[in-house]
C-alpha cells in the first residue's frame, strides 16, 4: 500500500522492481488499489472500509518526507532517510517507488506477498503511476478510482482539510486533471458525492472481488478438487 498522499507529477519515473513475477501467481488474498486525486476523499473511505472489515489490511509505504502533525511512524508511513530508502530500493525491496515533490515513496513487495499468501486482502492507496507498476506485477490486482462530484467540490475539500499551503493546493488542483484522465485504467469507478453511498459501493467491490473464481479456488482448493473443478489452463 499504500497509506499515502503523493499526488502530483513525479519528478522521476515510477520504478518497478520485477525480481519476483507475481502477475501469473494466484493468492488466497486479493490486492486492491485505490486511486484518486488528492482531496477526493479516498483516505476517509478507506479508513471506514478497514474499520468494518477485519479481512483487509492497509499496506504502509516507505517515505522520506517529514511526518505531518499527528502522523506516527509505522501507521501512516514508515518514515526513513533518503539513504535508507535508496538502499532498500537498490536491494529490490520495493514493488514500486517514485520521487514526488522532492520526496521518495515506495511499496514493499515482500510484505504484500506474505499477506496475500496468508489469505489476507491488502489495500494500496496509490497514485495512477504506481498502480500501473503494481498491475504489471500483480495481474489480478483490482483498481478502484475515486472521483469527486466536481472540480469545485475538490477545491473546497482541499481547503477545508487545512493540511497544505495555498500554493500546494493550486498545484494539486492543476495535477487533478491529468490524474483523473487515468480513471479508465481502473476496473471500478466510485463518485464520492455522498459518503455513505460511496462507502457502500466500495464494500460491494471488495465483496464481489472475493467471489472471483481465482480467489475462491485459492481459498477453497480442497473443495474444488473434490468437486472436480480445476483451474483453467493458460493459453
Amino acid at each position: 500500500m499504500i497509506r499515502q498522499d503523493r499526488s502530483g507529477d513525479r519528478r522521476e519515473g515510477s520504478h518497478g522492481h520485477g525480481h519476483h513475477d507475481a502477475a501469473a501467481e494466484s493468492f488466497p488474498g486479493n490486492l486492491f488499489m485505490v486511486v484518486a486525486p488528492s482531496g477526493a476523499g479516498k483516505s476517509t473511505l478507506v479508513n471506514a472500509l478497514l474499520k468494518g472489515d477485519s479481512g483487509i489490511t492497509l499496506s504502509i509505504s516507505y517515505t522520506t518526507r517529514s511526518p505531518r502533525p499527528g502522523e506516527q511512524d509505522g501507521r501512516q508511513y514508515h518514515f526513513v532517510t533518503a539513504e535508507n530508502f535508496l538502499q532498500r530500493r537498490a536491494q529490490g525491496e520495493f514493488l514500486e517507488s517514485a520521487e514526488v515533490h522532492g520526496n521518495y515513496y515506495g511499496t514493499s513487495r515482500v510484505w504484500i506477498q506474505e499477506q496475500m499468501r496468508g489469505g489476507r486482502d491488502v489495500l494500496l492507496e496509490i497514485d495512477w503511476q504506481g498502480a500501473q507498476q503494481v498491475h504489471r506485477q500483480f495481474g489480478n490486482a483490482v483498481g478502484i478510482f475515486i472521483l469527486p462530484p466536481s472540480l469545485a467540490a475538490l477545491e473546497e475539500r482541499l481547503k477545508k482539510r487545512g493540511q497544505d499551503e495555498a500554493n500546494v493546493i493550486v498545484r494539486r488542483l492543476l495535477a487533478a486533471g491529468s490524474e483523473i484522465a487515468h480513471a479508465p485504467e481502473a476496473e471500478y469507478v466510485i463518485i464520492n458525492e455522498d459518503f455513505d453511498t460511496a462507502l457502500s459501493e466500495l464494500r460491494q467491490v471488495v465483496a464481489a472481488t472475493r467471489l472471483r473464481f481465482a480467489s475462491q479456488y485459492s481459498r477453497h482448493t480442497p473443495l474444488f478438487i473434490e468437486l472436480g473443478i480445476h483451474l483453467p489452463q493458460a493459453d
